[in-house]
């Protein structure tokens, strides 16, 4: 792969990224590079791992989710090169972007996921986000596979009323 193939996969990272006020999860970024044909897959993972390593972007892992956001340095960095993404590829990204942010914005306010730890039982962590800023984490400790899936699946359906609840719980005097 050629450097400047490499530098524009960057750009496109960096650029995505700015253009959204909350994190962007690594799928969410290949969907559209990937599906443009812009990168492969590996080359693509080799950029995002770049990015980091220079700390032009921030990542977040939540088990099997990586959340990027764009650092102070990142936007000077885009800033001083944004003239390399050529004109119609960012018409691609803004387009894409304004089809997709809302779903995507949603899709990351609230997660639910579970591993099984060292000892035979699941741990399962739901959290709730706000644009950059996480809200709340709930991690529980529960004896098996299905109700680890059971409590994911009922966080997704219910999350909004259950973080409702619990804040008034919690905030109530």
């Amino acid at each position: 792969m050629s450097t400047d193939s490499m530098t524009l996969n960057k750009l496109l990272i960096l650029y995505m990224l700015d253009k959204v006020d909350f994190p962007l999860t690594n799928s969410q970024i290949s969907e559209f590079i990937l599906g443009k044909g812009y990168a492969s897959y590996f080359t693509l993972q080799e950029a995002f791992n770049d990015l980091a390593d220079t700390e032009l972007i921030q990542t977040e892992t939540q088990y099997s989710s990586s959340f990027y956001t764009l650092t102070k340095s990142g936007e000077e960095t885009l800033s001083d090169f944004i003239g390399r993404i050529p004109d119609t590829i960012r018409e691609e990204i803004d387009r894409f972007l304004s089809e997709h942010s809302y779903h995507m914005r949603n899709e990351n306010e609230y997660t639910a996921d579970y591993f099984r730890d060292g000892t035979n039982r699941y741990i399962v962590t739901c959290s709730v986000r706000s644009r950059r800023d996480m809200l709340s984490k709930i991690v529980m400790n529960v004896p098996d596979e299905e109700t680890a899936q059971t409590v994911c699946d009922n966080w997704k359906k219910n999350y909004e009323d259950i973080y409702v609840y619990l804040a008034q719980k919690l905030l109530s005097k």
